[in-house]
C-alpha cells in the first residue's frame, strides 16, 4: 500500500512538502520526497500515486466550521501535548479565509479525495484495504514518537543558527532511527544526506516541508499498523487531529 504524506502549505502559492512510502505491516520505504506547487500539480501528483489501498495523511486542516477561535480538536490536542509545546495552531474561517480567495485549501483538497474515493475516516485505518484520508499534526506526532521532553526547534523564528542547527542534528537522529523502529522506516538516504547546517532561505525551508512530510507519511503507516497506539482529538463533524499518542494513553487491547 501507498501511504502518502503532505505537509500542505495554506496558500496555493507557497510549496508543499510530499512524501510517499509503499510498504505494509512489517514496514515501509521511502520512495519519493519532495515540494509540489500549485493545486493543479498536487492534484497531478496524487492522481499519478493514487492507485489501490492507500492513506493520504495531510498536516492541514480538513475540516473548519467554526468561524472564529479553534476547534475542539486543538483544544482537546493541547489538554494532552500542550506541556511538551506541541499545540496546534488554532484553525477558523476568517484566518484560513484570508487565503486562496477565501477558499479553505484544506477543505478544498478533502473534496477532490472524496472525489476519487477517498473518505475522510481516521478510525478505520487498519483495514487492509484502506482508501482514506486524515489529518495529522507531525510536532505531536514526534513527541509521543521519539519520547521527546518538548518539541524540536529547527523552524527558523528569530533563534540563532547555533540553536537550529542542533534542533536539526536531532531530527535527522530520530529520522535514521525510524530504520530500527516498529513498524521501520528505511530509504531516507538522500533526505538525511543534506546538511541543514549548510543550507538556508528557501532551500532550508524546502527541506523543511519534505522532512515534516515524511513524518506525516510515518504517522499513517503507524496508525494503519496500531490504531489503538494513536488517538483522534475531535471529531469529523467538528475537525480532528490524529496523532501517535503517549504510551499511557494507548489503548490496551
Amino acid at each position: 500500500m501507498k501511504l502518502i504524506g503532505l505537509d500542505l502549505a495554506w496558500s496555493a502559492r507557497n510549496p508543499s512538502g510530499v512524501a510517499v512510502l509503499e510498504g505494509n505491516r512489517d514496514g515501509a520505504r521511502l520512495t519519493f520526497s519532495g515540494v509540489l506547487g500549485d493545486d493543479a500539480g498536487l492534484l497531478a501528483f496524487l492522481d499519478s500515486q493514487l492507485c489501490g489501498p492507500s492513506i493520504v495523511a495531510i498536516d492541514a486542516p480538513l475540516s473548519v466550521p467554526n468561524l472564529t477561535g479553534q476547534r475542539p480538536a486543538e483544544a482537546q490536542l493541547a489538554a494532552v501535548f500542550g506541556r511538551f509545546q506541541a499545540g496546534a495552531h488554532p484553525a477558523n474561517r476568517t484566518l484560513l479565509g484570508r487565503y486562496n480567495g477565501g477558499v479553505l485549501r484544506g477543505e478544498w483538497l478533502r473534496a477532490a479525495l472524496e472525489e476519487r474515493g477517498f473518505a475522510d475516516d481516521p478510525h478505520h485505518l487498519a483495514d487492509p484495504d484502506v482508501r482514506a484520508m486524515v489529518e495529522v499534526y507531525p510536532h505531536a506526532a514526534m513527541v509521543a514518537l521519539f519520547g521527546l521532553g518538548r518539541t524540536l526547534k529547527y523552524k527558523q523564528k528569530g533563534q540563532g543558527r547555533e540553536a537550529l542547527d542542533a534542533a536539526w542534528a536531532e531530527y535527522h537522529r530520530h529520522l535514521a532511527n525510524l530504520e530500527q523502529a516498529g513498524p521501520p522506516l528505511t530509504g531516507l538516504e538522500v533526505l538525511l544526506a543534506a546538511d541543514p547546517s549548510t543550507l538556508k532561505g528557501r532551500v532550508l525551508k524546502s527541506h523543511e516541508d519534505e522532512a515534516d512530510a515524511v513524518m506525516c507519511a510515518y504517522t499513517a503507516l503507524y496508525a494503519h499498523c496500531f490504531p489503538e497506539r494513536c488517538e483522534v482529538f475531535g471529531s469529523v463533524g467538528e475537525g480532528y487531529i490524529l496523532t501517535p499518542t503517549l504510551p499511557q494513553r494507548w489503548k490496551r487491547v
